[in-house]
């Protein structure tokens, strides 16, 4: 394999390739990591691939042209980069680094790119290449950047009603009284559009923030169910429809944190008569599952169900998403902030629970909750 063919570097010539020995004891250091990793020669060849970067790249690439396996613009800048360095002592020492984005059908991942020229310690004149994955970074960071630009919006919309109104009651309808609290009215409900904005995001934090310490403490859910359903009894009146309630009363306690339990079936319940309420009535049924999907050991299920318009399937996955709707326009008249069931899905985690969703049009909804028993 010509383990004779030599590279220029700052410290005199450099075999291009790892001996033997060293080529052992490389490969053994390289399949330990758990990251993929590539060894580049001098003559821009792989010489040596662990087995995570074989699975990232594809098979066959030790000997073939590392330009052939990482071709965007950003990665080839950074391996001239360290390849400069190799044969100009003076050049940047590295290491370099660039974004990598790896595409497949059905998922984008981007790795940092890290290209490291080697020390002549080593024996030979190289490059090792790193790659590490920051999907759940880029991730994060698009997400509070979604979230900045909503809670921007879902605010911008409320000001401009008031200071609108405030300009036109310091004016036209200054001496008018009709006007006055027609506007006044309709500035109320904007500031408790906001009021409400803010008790949301204050309760998303908080929950976000001790989603990794499960409750503990034991709780009847069936009374935390009779607590809801009797504080939201005014508003199942006032919409007119029935709310049959199946209770299991003999249910063991469960661990669990109260009032976010209430909370997360507040929600539910109220959004049941909201959105599904002109299909007349609501089940809430609550029984045992030995067994769920994901879940060890057996559970108890509470299911909330309207007999309304119901939801196309399109929107489901993405209903626990922080301010997404499915019809913005009715939620906000409805008083809605669009982070009820984000709220939800974060306190049901809490309680190392899991929340399904059912519905297809014209045939309501189905919003089924799952917490441990144990």
């Amino acid at each position: 394999m010509n383990e004779q063919r030599d590279a220029t570097s700052g410290q005199g010539r450099l075999p291009g390739r790892p001996a033997p020995a060293e080529r052992a004891r490389l490969r053994a250091v390289l399949d330990a990591l758990p990251e993929p990793v590539l060894l580049i020669g001098a003559e821009r060849r792989i010489e040596l691939a662990n087995p995570a970067a074989i699975e990232l790249l594809g098979p066959g690439l030790e000997g073939t042209q590392a330009l052939a396996h990482l071709r965007q613009p950003e990665t080839v800048a950074v391996l001239e980069a360290g390849f400069n360095r190799l044969s100009d002592p003076t050049a940047p020492k590295g290491p370099f680094e660039a974004r990598k984005i790896v595409s497949t059908a059905s998922s984008e991942t981007i790795y940092r790119l890290t290209v490291a020229p080697l020390s002549p310690e080593v024996g030979f004149a190289g490059l090792m290449v790193f790659f590490h994955d920051i999907s759940h970074v880029e991730e994060a960071e698009q997400q509070r950047r979604d979230f900045v630009a909503n809670v921007s919006h879902e605010m911008r919309s409320p000001l401009t009603v008031l200071a609108g109104f405030i300009e036109t009651l310091r004016g036209p309808a200054k001496d008018d009284p009709v006007a006055r609290e027609n506007f006044l009215s309709i500035m109320e409900r904007e500031a408790q559009r906001m009021t409400r904005l803010v008790s949301d995001l204050l309760s998303l934090s908080k929950v976000e923030s001790s989603e990794k310490v499960r409750p503990r403490a034991p709780l009847s859910l069936s009374e935390v169910l009779h607590a809801t359903l009797a504080a939201l009894r005014p508003i199942i009146e006032d919409a007119g429809i029935r709310a049959d309630f199946t209770d299991l009363p003999d249910a063991a306690p469960i661990p669990g944190d109260r009032d976010q339990l209430v909370q997360v079936f507040h929600n539910l319940i109220e959004n049941s008569v909201k959105y599904g309420g002109n299909g007349g009535r609501i089940e809430i049924v609550m029984a045992r599952a030995e067994s769920v999907p994901g879940m060890s050991g057996p559970a108890l299920r509470v299911s909330v169900r309207d007999f309304g318009d119901g939801i196309d399937p399109i929107h489901l996955p993405r209903l626990t998403e922080r301010f997404y709707r499915v019809d913005g326009h009715r939620s906000r008249a409805m008083g809605g902030t669009g982070l009820g069931l984000a709220i939800c899905k974060h306190i049901i985690s809490r309680h190392r629970g899991k929340l399904t969703i059912r519905s297809a049009r014209g045939e309501g909804s189905t919003f089924t909750v799952f917490l441990p028993c144990a």
